[in-house]
């Protein structure tokens, strides 16, 4: 079995495949808060007592708490059960079956975590965070997908823009590159929190 999740949006998500790659179970809950107290329960709600050999799990980028929670979990998971664990782009699960489109979320300091994807959902451009206004510069897809594509789109001035969350059962239509990352958070951009130089 293969067990899929994602909380670095709004959304809470967690899909269960068999070794055929078939998606047996999903939950998909748009929660805004509160992933902590509610992916592990989802989890086993999903896992109905059984064991993932896999673990994929979304390292963004996104919220920097809701990454945390999920890399955590899958951390735990994994030396629990001694599975395999392997790190998903959280972007690539939002515009998956979409074509070629962009993602754009919502990061810190009124900025967006901006890509580009294929109709294959390889990346056509570089992860960026940025300001709108730079970020209107760097996509030039139609459609734009994300919690940040109406910032997007309003910037460039054209375009269309679609809220959208990631979604696990989508984890493995994603290219390898992009579901064998690392399980560390990817935030596109410096920590706030820097640890002081010693004196």
């Amino acid at each position: 079995m293969i067990l899929a999740f994602d909380t670095s949006s709004s959304a809470c998500t967690a899909a269960l495949f068999d070794g055929s790659g078939t998606c047996v179970a999903r939950s998909d809950e748009l929660i805004g808060r509160g992933h902590a107290e509610r992916l592990v329960p989802m989890i086993g709600e999903l896992m109905s007592g059984r064991s993932a050999e896999h673990i994929l799990v979304g390292v963004g980028p996104g919220s920097f708490t809701g990454i945390r929670v999920a890399i955590a979990a899958a951390h735990g998971l994994a030396i629990g059960w001694g599975a395999e664990l392997s790190g998903v782009s959280s972007l690539a699960l939002i515009v998956a079956g979409h074509g070629a489109v962009a993602a754009a979320v919502q990061g810190g300091h009124g900025e967006l975590f901006v890509q580009q994807f294929d109709a294959a959902i390889n990346p056509t451009t570089e992860l960026r965070n940025a300001a709108p206004a730079e970020a209107a510069l760097l996509i030039d897809a139609e459609l734009v997908l994300g919690s940040g594509a109406p910032q997007l789109v309003a910037a460039r001035g054209w375009g269309e823009a679609r809220e959208g969350w990631p979604s696990a059962t989508n984890a493995l239509a994603l290219p390898e590159t992009l579901r064998t990352l690392r399980p560390s958070p990817v935030y596109a951009r410096a920590p706030d929190a820097r640890v002081p130089e010693a004196a």
